[in-house]
């Protein structure tokens, strides 16, 4: 069993598979995700490319000493017997137009043989529910089925991914309290510039004993420092569904920060990684690492080495951690997915209602729905 570093890759980097920046060649983008040179932790998905990231990675583990690295992977969106419904991806597993309740244990066991398969690995350090629908959140016979693969050794871990959206707190927390005594791992939206809503579920992790992995931890690329005013984004890139003049504004925020960084002698990625390692509940932090399109763009192997060189030890103090928090505030900024009090009309696949029991974890965890969950007017 390999433990997670602080730090760590993901193949939603080099733009291939998830849609940020120029998508790099086979031979750089493998170098990126490869361990080693600081960084020893590596995260698929199996829904990335349906199953090309997976393989991707394998090719780049070849000839690395398996206890050299930890491996994290997810699953859930079924790509084998799913049909791709547009810019909504694949579907959960969990959809009923797929299977019951009792297809779910011989699917995430196959999903997990055919992720590993590809990988070129027997076993994942970590496997993550990769954006469960309600019913991954809730249901018995998915997390029975879960506990099953690490029964079997597919996996030593186990863990919950929700997104790629921003929300799903309530969930997130009730899957916590129903399962957290299998659940070692949860992957939270979280950095300065967006400290809400990751921020509400810290606490939760923190009491259930579950450790955090923290992405979008580059809010877009904002903390690499080569993403400015009046940026052109490549077509199709993700960051187009950000709100206009996001980037604007985030730079303002930025520099006031900036002073609490130069005072560690730290790059703004750097301190948007310390930033979120220094909540209790954060152990491994994974930036996308994007390649910008432009003559002036940094190289993304130099913002690769930059995450690589991030203190483990926490260098920021209590009082600088709050004021980069006020600094960065967000709350309001957008509408949530998964249980919010704002949902009208049936219930999605990513989104849905309040309900009283949901409103019973939101008391519980002193969240006030209609305050913490919804966009402001």
């Amino acid at each position: 069993m390999t433990d997670l570093t602080h730090t760590a890759v993901g193949t939603w980097s080099g733009g291939r598979f998830m849609h940020f920046g120029e998508p790099l060649d086979d031979e750089r983008l493998e170098a990126l995700v490869r361990p080693g040179g600081g960084i020893d932790t590596v995260i698929t998905a199996d829904a990335y490319g349906a199953g090309e990231a997976d393989a991707l990675l394998g090719r780049a583990l070849d000839g690395v000493p398996r206890d050299a690295y930890a491996l994290a992977g997810a699953i859930g969106h079924d790509f084998y017997t799913g049909e791709r419904e547009g810019a909504k991806g694949f579907p959960r597993f969990t959809d009923p137009r797929l299977r019951g309740p009792d297809g779910y244990a011989d699917y995430v066991r196959m999903a997990t043989e055919r992720s590993l398969e590809r990988v070129g690995a027997d076993r994942f350090d970590l496997l993550m529910l990769h954006n469960p629908d309600r019913t991954g959140y809730t249901s018995e016979v998915v997390w029975g089925a879960m506990a099953a693969l690490r029964e079997a050794g597919l996996t030593d871990r186990l863990g919950v991914a929700p997104g790629p959206a921003n929300g799903f707190t309530l969930d997130v927390i009730d899957c916590l309290e129903r399962f957290g005594d299998r659940i070692d791992w949860a992957m939270l939206i979280l950095n300065p510039l967006e400290p809400w809503p990751g921020e509400l579920a810290l606490d939760a992790a923190a009491r259930h004993g579950v450790d955090v992995i923290t992405r979008v931890v580059d809010y877009g690329g904002l903390f690499h420092g080569d993403v400015l005013p009046g940026h052109a984004f490549p077509r199709h890139d993700h960051r187009g569904f950000r709100p206009e003049g996001w980037v604007e504004a985030g730079r303002a925020k930025l520099e006031r920060m900036r002073p609490i960084a130069e005072r560690h002698g730290l790059t703004e990625l750097q301190l948007a990684c310390q930033w979120n390692l220094a909540h209790p509940a954060v152990r491994c932090v994974a930036p996308t690492l994007i390649q910008e399109p432009g003559p002036d763009a940094r190289p993304v192997e130099h913002k690769r080495a930059e995450l690589a060189a991030v203190p483990a030890e926490v260098l920021l103090s209590v009082e600088e951690v709050d004021a980069i928090r006020a600094i960065g505030d967000n709350r309001g900024s957008m509408t949530l997915k998964g249980g919010v009090p704002d949902h009208e009309g049936e219930p999605r696949p990513d989104r849905w209602g309040l309900d009283a029991h949901l409103a019973e974890v939101a008391a519980r965890w002193g969240i006030e729905p209609a305050r913490d969950l919804v966009r402001a007017a």
